[in-house]
């Protein structure tokens, strides 16, 4: 795995990046063949919080997790924690839908132990813990980018005022913005 390191409003120091490299490559052990993938990990200070995000895009896989803490290590085994139970859950999700040669099914060891969870939901149900409702305000799709960046989103749902529609502008990981409207 290829590591991508970077800090905002904090400098990396070596130990940082030692135990980000050891922790992730714990990894390794789920996978049959050891991921050729880039690993995004993105570590920032905001008051007397301690951020870490990590990446990893795969092919038909992408594990992302991200966690706060007051303490660095401590986010950083967070966020190992989450995407351990990221792909437990992968895991025996492919197991249980999909059967064909080509699937996810064969990126996994078999003697990966299934996630289990403390109340487990009904097989293939999912579970809606919060439900946000607001009006559709009429605007054009800049208009909702400058809505989204000022309220600090990574997306925002809008009325498009041209055509009449419900849209979604999202920021990118490049930065720039994207627009999801239907056909």
């Amino acid at each position: 795995m290829n590591f991508n390191i970077r800090g905002e409003n904090l400098e990396i120091t070596s130990s940082l990046k030692e135990y980000v490299e050891k922790k992730v490559g714990k990894l390794e052990k789920y996978f049959d063949t050891i991921p050729s993938s880039d690993v995004h990990v993105k570590m920032s200070v905001l008051n007397s919080d301690q951020k870490v995000e990590i990446t990893i895009p795969m092919p038909k896989l992408l594990l992302r997790a991200e966690e706060k803490h007051t303490d660095m290590y401590a986010a950083i085994d967070l966020v190992i924690e989450k995407l351990e139970r990221q792909i437990r859950k992968h895991k025996t999700k492919v197991n249980r839908k999909f059967r064909s040669d080509d699937s996810l099914k064969y990126m996994f060891k078999n003697e990966l132990e299934p996630l289990v969870e403390e109340d487990p939901p009904a097989d293939d149900e999912i579970e809606i813990v919060r439900t946000k409702r607001f009006d559709l305000k009429p605007m054009d799709a800049e208009e909702a980018v400058l809505q989204m960046d000022m309220l600090g989103h990574n997306f925002f749902v809008f009325a498009n005022s041209v055509s009449g529609f419900t849209n979604v502008v999202y920021k990118r990981k490049d930065g720039r913005y994207g627009l999801i409207e239907p056909e």
